[in-house]
């Protein structure tokens, strides 16, 4: 709700200088460390004077697309261009407002527009001409397609909703500016604070009392904030910040090869009701430019052993820069990582019962660092790296489940029982598919944390990496993948988020986390602008 409340307000003074973005989209909305949004990318940006000089008469399409059309003509991402542009009508700041309404709803529903069961047309890019994109605008012009609406259950009030609702009206005329926006979102915002403070006051008379019933002590645990429980327990054995360059050898040696970095993510909770997954992008960790850090964490029985794992696990990283190698620093950092999170479940158990003793979260655990042109894939779980050398994709990683016989003999040697159900091997009485995972303390030690961890040189051969949760190699092999991104534009968060809805259409029913890493430099041409 905030994220929305202060791209509104950017807009809204953007709006006050005469400028129309004309490419918004929570691509284009960009947090810092503090995770505080900036409106980024204006690329497509036009001052309102001179697009009323473009008219309908004199409107065409020039030049090869490069993510949209001309940048004086029909431009933009396809799935939030509003109708009257579809039209090849001249786009105003109403037109950014409907980009807003479409851009506010996907925060809220973390689903990709027209990528639910509802709808049958699917689309990217105006670039990318391989989907239907004719038919998706025909029924957002003619037949009103608008994306599904996010429930009461996303947290947004009835009256945010509607302003949703108002924003993509089919008529301009009827979708309010920015300026009402904004006194909207005030308004909506103190409306929530005051329940919220409601709710804090009710909560603590209920936890002060002894019996708490299940449906409150949910309540209760959904509001720990793991991230943050997480970041302290790291941040409690810090070591000076450059630690981690003793992993170096010779950053001065002009011979060895230095790959060139650019990245971008994308997720969603796909067919899901809930996001358990949660990743992160560490470029330059330490403040050093040759260590670069990435990982993704699927949760399964909540989200608070993922959401721990991303406070906690960078920081326990970047304090073990002493050891002896990068390899030794990621199997501590999963093991302490896991000792920490169990360790706080333990804690809030025995604190007048806050959570429940029957609750045993964990999540799997993929991370991929980068240390001048050696490559760390540290991973635990199902979660898969890729990397595409030369064109051809090579697995980093190997995936644990009690499906592989070799996984599954070592945790019946651990003294866990493993049964076929349903559809596969499961581990245990919780039934887990996982062999290896962060958490889920009711299953230690057969269902360890500890990584398998590979090491690879690179060098100039090597394209990209693409790291990703189960949600998207349920439904895609390795090549599947490389083809896919070898038919998108070369821009690493278009080619995650290409990955993510492709596997949504293709039946995906888990959440999707993509991280795609470029390796290399790539030609301009290729580039969205």
């Amino acid at each position: 709700m905030l994220v929305v409340s202060i791209a509104a307000k950017a807009l809204q003074y953007l709006h006050k200088l005469g400028i129309v973005h004309r490419d918004l989209k929570p691509a284009n909305i960009l947090l810092d460390k503090h995770l505080r949004p900036h409106l980024a990318d204006f690329g497509l940006a036009e001052y309102k004077i001179d697009l009323k000089q473009v008219s309908t008469e004199n409107w065409k399409s020039s030049g090869k697309p490069t993510g949209g059309f001309h940048k004086k003509n029909m431009v933009g991402t396809l799935i939030y261009m509003a109708p009257e542009v579809l039209r090849k009508e001249i786009h105003t700041e109403k037109s950014d407002v409907y980009s807003f309404g479409i851009s506010a709803n996907e925060l809220l529903t973390g689903v990709v527009p027209y990528t639910d069961l509802r709808a049958e047309a699917q689309a990217h890019t105006v670039l990318e001409m391989n989907y239907t994109e004719q038919q998706l605008t025909a029924a957002v012009v003619s037949e009103g397609l608008r994306p599904v609406l996010a429930g009461l259950e996303s947290g947004a009030s009835a009256s945010l909703l509607s302003l949703i609702q108002r924003c993509w009206d089919a008529d301009p005329e009827n979708r309010p500016s920015f300026a009402d926006i904004v006194v909207e979102l005030a308004l909506i915002l103190e409306s929530e604070d005051r329940v919220k403070e409601g709710e804090a006051g009710f909560s603590e008379s209920l936890v002060s009392h002894e019996n708490l019933d299940i449906a409150n002590m949910q309540s209760y645990q959904e509001s720990i904030n793991w991230f943050t429980h997480g970041k302290d327990f790291s941040e409690r054995t810090s070591l000076p910040s450059n630690a981690a360059s003793t992993w170096i050898d010779s950053p001065n040696d002009p011979s060895s090869y230095h790959p060139v970095l650019s990245w971008g993510s994308f997720s969603t909770c796909g067919r899901r009701e809930t996001m358990e997954d949660t990743h992160f992008l560490i470029p330059q960790m330490c403040n050093q430019k040759n260590i670069h850090l990435f990982g993704i964490f699927d949760g399964h029985r909540g989200a608070a052993a993922a959401e721990f794992c991303a406070g906690a696990l960078p920081g326990f990283l970047q304090n073990l820069g002493s050891l002896i190698s990068p390899s030794h620093a990621l199997l501590e950092a999963f093991v302490k990582t896991d000792l920490a999170f169990r360790n706080e479940l333990d804690s809030l158990r025995k604190s007048k019962g806050v959570i429940q003793k029957d609750w045993h979260p964990g999540c799997t655990a993929i991370t991929a660092l980068i240390v001048e042109n050696k490559l760390f894939v540290a991973n635990a779980g199902d979660c898969r790296t890729i990397l595409c050398r030369a064109g051809h994709p090579y697995a980093l990683s190997r995936d644990h489940v009690a499906s592989c016989l070799e996984e599954r003999e070592r945790v019946i040697d651990a003294g866990c029982q493993v049964k076929w159900q349903v559809d596969t091997w499961r581990v245990g009485h919780a039934a887990l598919q996982v062999t290896r995972s962060i958490g889920d303390d009711d299953l230690k030690p057969a269902v360890t944390a500890e990584p398998e961890i590979t090491e690879t040189i690179l060098s100039a051969e090597d394209e990209y990496l693409v790291m990703a949760s189960d949600g998207l190699w349920d439904v895609m092999k390795n090549s599947d993948v490389v083809n896919i991104i070898r038919d998108t534009v070369k821009e690493p968060g278009m080619c995650s988020k290409r990955l993510a809805t492709e596997a949504v259409e293709r039946g995906s029913n888990d959440n999707i986390t993509v991280i795609v890493v470029f390796l290399c430099s790539v030609s301009t041409a290729e580039r969205i602008y």
